[in-house]
């Protein structure tokens, strides 16, 4: 990271820590927009941070290993999405899931389904059932409210006639990458929760970290953690450069890899405390499980992975690879 990243990534991990999954929306919204967060990805013509990806990726990551229970992600990502939309939207916004309705001319009637804390949002970004995606404003909608597992928001947003903004760009794909640099992020701490756990846990007289089997499965677990915290570095590098079909897929699918393996392992090393309330490591894991379901599964990603690499050839695979991890070759 360069000076300016080391200064990003101090400030917003110390806010995050601070607030935790213990935040809500009604009492410490407005010390992330103090802070200028959501304009992370907005030029400083519009008040922005002119922030790159890559500074969005470190933010994102440190949102998922703090467990920050806020809209932070979303509204980062709306924000950006609308800059040059002209959509003069009320409060901050936030990414749907999907959309299932009609949608005629700019007017959309349906549902939108998985807003995250769209009861708080001003406005909902979300796939348009056209393709691309759409705008909408939260104003007059029927509000269904839901949660994932990890009790965070994923509202249904019910409307009739509402007017909608058309957006070009895929609104899913945006939202599977933030979600794999958040499960890096997330991965991390729960290995940091795991390693620490069984050096401090005594067994047979000695630390459990000790015992050669769980120092096997817990390197396990730290090359998952560290595969996925690459595939989120490498797409959001790509996001950067402007292409990044490839990436999306490959950091969404390795995260969700990851996870189903890392959340195992984690709660093996800590036994019954793993799944309490109080411990940290629940606020996690819950969360990855939540995560890896959220804007496509493996089943979705590698399928996606799988056309990509079809369509270009067996000829031409590794001479894409090299291409895409060296823009420079």
């Amino acid at each position: 990271m360069n000076e300016q990243q080391t200064m990003l990534a101090d400030m917003a991990g110390s806010l995050f820590a601070e607030l935790s999954y213990g935040a809500t929306v009604a009492a410490d919204w407005g010390r992330i927009e103090e802070m200028g967060f959501t304009g992370l990805l907005l030029g400083e013509e519009a008040g922005g941070f002119d922030g790159s990806w890559v500074d969005a990726g470190i933010v994102f990551r440190l949102a998922g290993y703090h467990a920050l229970a806020l809209p932070l992600v979303e509204a980062v990502l709306a924000a950006r999405i609308v800059a040059d939309a002209g959509f003069a939207g009320q409060g901050f916004g936030t990414i749907a899931e999907r959309a299932e309705g009609r949608l005629d001319g700019d007017r959309f009637t349906g549902t939108l389904l998985g807003a995250a804390w769209g009861s708080d949002a001003g406005f909902v970004v979300a796939p348009s059932p056209l393709g691309g995606g759409m705008i909408l404003s939260t104003e007059g909608a029927g509000i269904e409210s839901h949660a994932n597992i990890a009790d965070e928001p994923r509202d249904r947003l019910h409307v009739s006639g509402a007017r909608v903004t058309a957006l070009p760009g895929d609104i899913f794909a945006l939202g599977a990458a933030a979600r794999a640099m958040q499960m890096a992020g997330a991965l991390d701490a729960a290995l940091a929760l795991a390693v620490g756990y069984v050096n401090d846990r005594k067994q047979f007289g000695k630390p459990l970290g000790k015992l050669q089997a769980v120092q096997q499965t817990l390197a396990v677990f730290a090359c998952e953690a560290a595969a996925a915290n690459s595939a989120a570095v490498g797409v959001a590098q790509a996001l950067d450069r402007g292409d990044a079909v490839f990436e999306v897929a490959a950091a969404k699918t390795r995260a969700n890899i990851a996870a189903g393996l890392g959340t195992s392992i984690a709660h093996q090393a800590h036994g019954a405390i793993g799944f309490t309330h109080e411990y940290g490591l629940q606020s996690l894991t819950r969360r990855l499980w939540s995560w890896r379901s959220e804007f496509g599964g493996e089943h979705h990603w590698s399928a996606a992975l799988g056309r990509q690499v079809v369509a270009a050839g067996a000829d031409n695979y590794w001479a894409e690879m090299v291409r895409r991890s060296d823009p420079a070759a």
